[in-house]
């Protein structure tokens, strides 16, 4: 069947599923499978890979959001180094922070960014937030039940709470929130990372799952950090576009 590049299929495949594509073939690059099949270290591969991949997307966008991805970077080795090596929220394969995360990181904000951004999604974007919607709350509560994950369903009422203060940006969070539970569930069944029974391994009280489902939270904290940084540096410019955002609307 013949899907026109105006489409609304054609469009969230050459987004969401090139992502998804993307995620996969790069995890299990970095597998545990991988490394005791076949190559015993092919992160490397990896680290070559997407930092070409993300290069090459850095090349072809704009000024405004090259600079964006430049602080995403940024923001992402603070955070991983942060999280996995200081707070031990996580822990890598190899112990170390793979060079390909953080710049995967910026990545995926970008092809999230601009999923959101393409006509027929705007034009189902109600339809598309009560669908994710549903289906967050949904897995958060199977998390819950069945898995005690106490810890990923704080952190998803946190989602929720934060998205009314956000409430233009929902679709953008919700479809981050649902790229990033793909991204852990593969990253977590691969062995390429993993989560501690209890939140930081330190809180018994916050039992977790591994992945916790609702750890896209920490996530939103690239894409506010990544904003503020660039609303501090182009002040005049920022207000332009929230003016043409408003009559978007």
């Amino acid at each position: 069947m013949y899907l026109s590049s105006s489409s609304f299929i054609s469009q969230t495949l050459k987004t969401i599923g090139v992502l998804m594509l993307i995620i996969l073939v790069g995890l299990l690059i970095d597998s545990e499978f991988i490394a005791q099949h076949y190559f015993k270290n092919a992160q490397w591969i990896n680290n070559i890979g997407v930092v070409s991949l993300f290069i090459s997307l850095y090349l072809k966008a704009p000024s405004r959001t090259k600079e964006q991805l430049i602080y995403a970077v940024l923001i992402a080795i603070i955070g991983e180094y942060l999280f996995s090596i200081l707070l031990g929220m996580y822990a890598y394969r190899l112990g170390n922070i793979p060079h390909y995360i953080p710049v995967g990181h910026a990545i995926l904000f970008l092809y999230v960014y601009n999923f959101c951004k393409k006509s027929k999604v705007r034009a189902y974007r109600k339809n598309i937030e009560k669908t994710l919607t549903i289906a967050i709350v949904a897995i958060s509560l199977y998390y819950l039940i069945f898995k005690q994950d106490v810890y990923g369903f704080l952190l998803t009422l946190m989602v929720f709470y934060f998205l009314r203060k956000y409430p233009k940006e929902k679709l953008f969070y919700l479809t981050m929130y649902s790229v990033i539970v793909y991204t852990e569930l593969i990253g977590t069944a691969l062995n390429c990372w993993k989560w501690p029974s209890i939140a930081f391994g330190k809180f018994e009280f916050l039992p977790s799952a591994n992945p916790p489902i609702g750890i896209s939270l920490f996530y939103f904290g690239l894409d506010r950090g990544t904003m503020s940084f660039y609303k501090r540096r182009h002040k005049a410019a920022w207000k332009r576009l929230k003016k043409i955002r408003l009559l978007s609307v």
